[in-house]
């Protein structure tokens, strides 16, 4: 196939060449992740962008043991799933079935043997090597500013994520190279349609030139045909939502949050389990005239989160009603909930309702919300 490039009205034909390096390639992705992650993200918006961690990051064979591999490139993404890249060219004649084998024994012993502490400290000092903060790289990509008020920090708790990920062994692998053959094709298919966790792709990447310019044309290989992409995803249940909670914040978390949920059961039965890779949610809901009305949601890291951001239907469209919401809410002991979020999802800390008559409270407040809703009339006028 040949490839042209319009320069002020005449055609030049480019000139397909391979890298003359691995090296190259290599370099080249460590800089312009985005030549992978656009050809992966299938037009999603920016949650598939890419960030690196580190090139020739050294895998153990046991834990807390020196390294015994390191892959080509670790990146993660912004739902901090742990992306692993070998980089191989065409002309490498490993790029069959040993390049396979090697990746799934990377794979393998670095869901096992990562500690997160590890890859953080490899991410702070490949970062101080570029003289770069390390913390603001970070930020930037989850697009967060340094101070911003948030009730998690963003920077541990996405590090919580990658983390999670991993133990679960929630990972991508990815080969490229600037041909793909045939038989490493069938394998990356046949791997990527059996996982249920990983997802297993191959990236090639053509390389035309004409002067002192490149132009590059990745092509995903492992979706289409009978293998459809995936989204990493988890759907939480009662008992998968309570052992999470349990282990974040203990049994007393457990105790309330039941309680809550025995209460939804009653007055908003139409229960939405979350589908959150690492924290868990469920968020009680009520239907009325042909819509699902819903007011909290509660999560696994020990919140609940007033959903005023999603009130956009009758009786809580209108701001004097959330304020009414909001007003009864703090006068709970121990709730302070400022007025400028009501257009937002502020939350309340599960640690107030250990007190048995906040949680009372709470669910009285609650209930009254229902009652408003229930008396929409017909038409939701």
């Amino acid at each position: 196939m040949t490839v042209y490039i319009q320069i002020q009205g005449q055609l030049h034909p480019l000139e397909p060449r391979g890298f003359s390096a691995e090296e190259d390639l290599q370099r080249l992705i460590a800089h312009y992740p985005e030549v992978l992650a656009s050809v992966l993200a299938e037009g999603e918006a920016p949650e598939t962008r890419w960030l690196l961690i580190s090139r020739e990051m050294g895998i153990p064979a046991e834990r807390e043991g020196a390294a015994v591999w390191n892959i080509d490139l670790l990146f993660v993404d912004r739902k901090g799933i742990p992306i692993l890249v070998e980089v191989k060219r065409s002309t490498d004649t490993r790029l069959r079935r040993e390049v396979v084998g090697q990746m799934l024994e990377y794979a393998a012993h670095a869901v096992m043997y990562w500690p997160i502490d590890a890859l953080r400290a490899q991410f702070e000092a490949w970062y101080i090597q570029q003289n770069q903060d390390p913390d603001q790289v970070l930020r930037t990509f989850l697009g967060v500013s340094e101070g911003e008020d948030t009730d998690i920090d963003p920077i541990e708790e996405f590090w919580e994520r990658v983390g999670s990920h991993l133990q679960a062994g929630r990972i991508r692998m990815v080969f490229v190279a600037d041909e793909i053959p045939l038989p490493l094709r069938r394998i990356v298919e046949f791997l990527n349609q059996q996982m249920e966790s990983a997802e297993v792709l191959a990236v090639e990447i053509k390389r035309y030139v004409q002067a002192d310019m490149q132009v590059l044309v990745p092509h995903v290989i492992g979706w289409g045909g009978p293998v459809k992409r995936r989204t990493l995803q988890r759907r939480w249940d009662a008992p998968s939502f309570f052992e999470a909670l349990a282990r974040s914040k203990g049994q007393w978390a457990v105790d309330v949050a039941r309680e809550i949920l025995s209460w939804a059961k009653r007055r908003m039965p139409d229960i939405r389990w979350g589908t959150g890779l690492v924290h868990g949610s469920f968020a009680p809901g009520v239907y009325l005239q042909g819509k699902v009305y819903r007011l909290i949601d509660v999560y696994t890291y020990g919140k609940v989160e007033i959903l005023f951001q999603y009130m956009t239907s009758p009786p809580f469209d209108r701001k004097e009603a959330r304020l009414e919401f909001l007003r009864r809410l703090n006068a709970i002991p121990n709730v302070d909930i400022p007025e400028s979020s009501i257009d937002k999802r502020p939350s309340i800390n599960l640690e107030v309702f250990r007190e048995r008559s906040n949680l009372e409270a709470f669910l009285q407040v609650l209930d009254w919300a229902v009652d408003k809703i229930l008396q929409i009339p017909s038409g939701g006028a």
